[in-house]
């Protein structure tokens, strides 16, 4: 289990963060991470900055605004094998980026732990506490629920609210509402007392057939420090993978990384395809449809779900858009897909890797379609 400090319940910009503790190179050095950063993106379709990836031609690549601009030369440090040299590179220079780094699972990566005790309880009331509240908050402001990994928790990107940059985030066993240079904090105790903290009453708009009930928004919430700090690390990792399964060469309609409230899982989606010249694939960063009956069949939703009552375990998962043969990989019992579960994760030398790999494996089948 990872400590977090202090200071993430305080003000923060992680693509600034980042950029601060870039060692002096030979050429300017850009940062790029996999949380969101300050300010808002008020531009469709997502409304949200795309962190991690170099050349998305996203609005909020807002690593490039903290680095020199027009410079020639410039390297991209990145958490994926996407830019000049990887954040897991650079560490292994220095112990205190390798701290850094290591917390905000940006390689090098701490491996997965035990499960906080009542883990299945406890993440019910963060599923509500998710959907009812922290999507909710930026769902009002511009119609989307989609949710981000943030460090030690998660929590919305960046969204316009009365004139300032806004996030919603879950940290330490707290919620935090930063708002242009303000910051403030409360005790989760109840959905009706962190919607009021956020300025927003509890909704159900970004809830899913598998979403728990609202209940009784009085009910005290058991969302604390332990708990926050597993979600974190597991939506930590999810990211990482699936940030790096975006590059996948051949890819197409590739989506973005997002924690959906509802489900309560990072997800991505994207259609196999055939190898090209390009190494990232067909990244337009738009919510592409499949085009066709071909595409349908090749396209799947890659995901990490931290637990639910069929599976009460985290475990990762690929869901296939179209039917499924009687390959023995597509074996889920709860749904029409595959899954690795976190035991195997935990027992796995390379746990990352092993992610990687299983992925992988869904995306090689269905690219043979």
């Amino acid at each position: 289990m990872s400590n977090h400090p202090p200071s993430l319940i305080d003000w923060r910009n992680a693509a600034a963060e980042a950029q601060s503790m870039l060692p002096r190179g030979n050429s300017p050095r850009r940062a790029y991470v996999l949380e969101p950063s300050p300010p808002a993106v008020r531009v469709p379709p997502y409304f949200a900055d795309d962190p991690a990836t170099p050349g998305s031609g996203c609005p909020g690549d807002h690593a490039g605004r903290l680095a020199p601009d027009g410079l020639v030369g410039t390297e991209t440090v990145t958490p994926t094998s996407a830019g000049d040299v990887t954040w897991r590179e650079l560490a292994g220079h220095s112990e205190e980026l390798a701290h850094f780094a290591r917390d905000r699972w940006l390689g090098p990566w701490r491996r997965l732990g035990p499960l906080p005790d009542d883990y299945l309880r406890c993440l019910v009331d963060a599923h509500r506490l998710a959907y009812a509240v922290v999507a909710e908050a930026r769902r009002q402001s511009n119609g989307k629920f989609g949710l981000r990994y943030t460090v030690g928790g998660f929590g919305t990107p960046f969204f316009p609210r009365d004139g300032r940059d806004t996030q919603v985030r879950v940290v330490a066993g707290q919620i935090v509402v930063q708002s242009g240079e303000e910051v403030s904090v409360a005790a989760i105790d109840s959905l009706a007392n962190a919607a009021a903290h956020c300025g927003v009453t509890p909704g159900t708009e970004a809830a899913e057939h598998d979403s728990p009930p609202l209940g009784d928004l009085q009910r005290a919430l058991r969302v604390d420090a332990d708990l926050t700090a597993f979600l974190g690390d597991w939506f930590g990792f999810a990211f990482s993978v699936l940030e790096e399964l975006r590059l996948t060469p051949g890819a197409r309609d590739v989506g973005r990384t997002q924690l959906w409230p509802g489900h309560f899982d990072p997800a991505v989606e994207l259609t196999a395809g055939e190898p090209t010249d390009d190494p990232r694939g067909s990244q337009s960063g738009d919510p592409s449809p499949a085009s066709d009956d071909g595409d349908i069949s090749r396209r799947a939703t890659y995901g990490a779900s931290p637990g639910d009552q069929a599976n009460p375990t985290p475990y990762l998962y690929v869901g296939p858009w179209g039917g499924i043969d009687d390959d023995p990989f597509w074996s889920a019992e709860s749904f029409r897909g595959a899954a690795l579960g976190y035991d195997r994760l935990l027992e796995a030398g390379d746990q990352r890797q092993a992610a990687l790999e299983f992925f992988g494996a869904g995306y090689e089948r269905l690219s043979r379609r």
